[in-house]
């Protein structure tokens, strides 16, 4: 008896978990599209540059713009309320922070130079190395970097839905009830994209048919820059017949950063694009950053290793420094007269265009 009792008893438990087994799991409640609704504008481009890129999936709303331009300001999306984007992309610096490397959280220091976001809209990749496909994806780089913000991608959507403000505007921006972090990106990389900066001297000269627009020095500056026997710049700061991007959204290594080991040979200090493509030709090579508004953006280079525009000028005078995977476009420009070289600064400090309005902290 005991022993049939026992296996009646085995057998109900057996059933029973196999019922509970069989029964459909709970599921996480979807999460909403973030699909931008409102009002639809057009980003206006100066003259100089092309129609500004838009993604399909994030077309840009007067709402989702404002909210960008809120949220790129907000200290809250650092763990600790002390980064915003605008601490390392400022206005009044030419959208930069005029550091060789910026300070995050707790004061920590990053490991390369903050680019500017002047045309970043303009990039067919982001950051340095170019890891982030999209200005919507490189929005969530800085939110997760330990040494930047500092947080966690779920610890800035809790933090925003705990804010009644921001859970209107975000309702009104995309008509959902629940912040993620994929509006956040969005309603940031709108914004962003209005951050176009042309009509500068260069443009009204060369596409406005100004030809006054232009000094004697800086028109010879110009020619130094696009002569392939001289500056040759132009081979990776493209100058198209109708606009310039003054980026071929390549990368190259120039020796930026390079060092001498203990056996006397070359070391790089930062492998760069090769981090993120792992070919070994992309060792040392680094995004071609577009030259508008040069000027004001200092210092410069991945690794902010350069102090001025004269600086930059003399490292590629001396063509770069020597390694194994230095750019085959990058040779000694020695032979360039004193007045040539001060006729490409010339030209240089031409290209600072002129800066929409609206791109600063909004009335809080």
């Amino acid at each position: 008896m005991r022993s049939r009792t026992a296996i009646s008893i085995l057998t109900l438990v057996s059933f029973s978990l196999i019922l509970i087994s069989c029964k459909e799991k709970p599921r996480s409640a979807p999460r909403p599209e973030a699909k931008p609704i409102g009002t639809p504008i057009t980003i206006a481009a100066p003259l100089g540059l092309p129609p500004v890129p838009i993604p399909a999936d994030n077309p840009p709303t007067a709402e989702t713009v404002a909210l960008g331009r809120k949220l790129y300001y907000d200290k809250g999306l650092s763990v600790d309320n002390t980064v915003s984007c605008a601490s390392c992309h400022a206005p009044q610096l030419g959208f930069g922070d005029g550091q060789q490397v910026s300070d995050g959280v707790r004061k920590q220091k990053g490991t390369r130079n903050a680019p500017t976001v002047f045309n970043s809209a303009y990039f067919t990749t982001q950051f340095w190395d170019g890891r982030a496909p999209s200005l919507e994806k490189q929005a969530e780089g800085p939110v997760a970097n330990p040494l930047e913000m500092g947080h966690t991608l779920e610890g800035v959507e809790r933090k925003l839905n705990a804010d009644p403000t921001y859970r209107a505007e975000f309702q009104k921006a995309f008509g959902a009830d629940v912040i993620t972090i994929e509006m956040v990106e969005k309603s940031i990389a709108s914004f962003e994209r209005t951050v176009v900066s042309g009509n500068s001297p260069f443009d009204r000269y060369l596409y406005g048919g100004d030809k006054k627009a232009l000094s004697a020095s800086a028109r010879r500056g110009l020619e130094v820059f696009r002569d392939p026997r001289k500056g040759n710049c132009a081979a990776c700061h493209t100058i198209g017949e109708k606009y310039a991007l003054f980026t071929d959204n390549k990368f190259h290594n120039l020796g930026v950063g390079v060092k001498l080991g203990i056996d006397g040979n070359t070391e790089l200090t930062d492998v760069g694009r090769f981090k993120v493509t792992n070919v070994e030709a992309d060792k040392g090579a680094f995004k071609t950053p577009s030259l508008r508004n040069i000027a004001l953006t200092a210092p410069y280079m991945h690794d902010g290793s350069h102090k001025n525009l004269k600086e930059v000028i003399d490292f590629y005078i001396g063509g770069g420094n020597s390694n194994d995977y230095r750019d085959k476009e990058i040779h000694p420009l020695d032979f360039l007269t004193g007045r040539e070289r001060a006729d490409l600064q010339e030209f240089l400090m031409s290209l600072t265009g002129e800066v929409p309005p609206n791109l600063g902290p909004p009335a809080m």
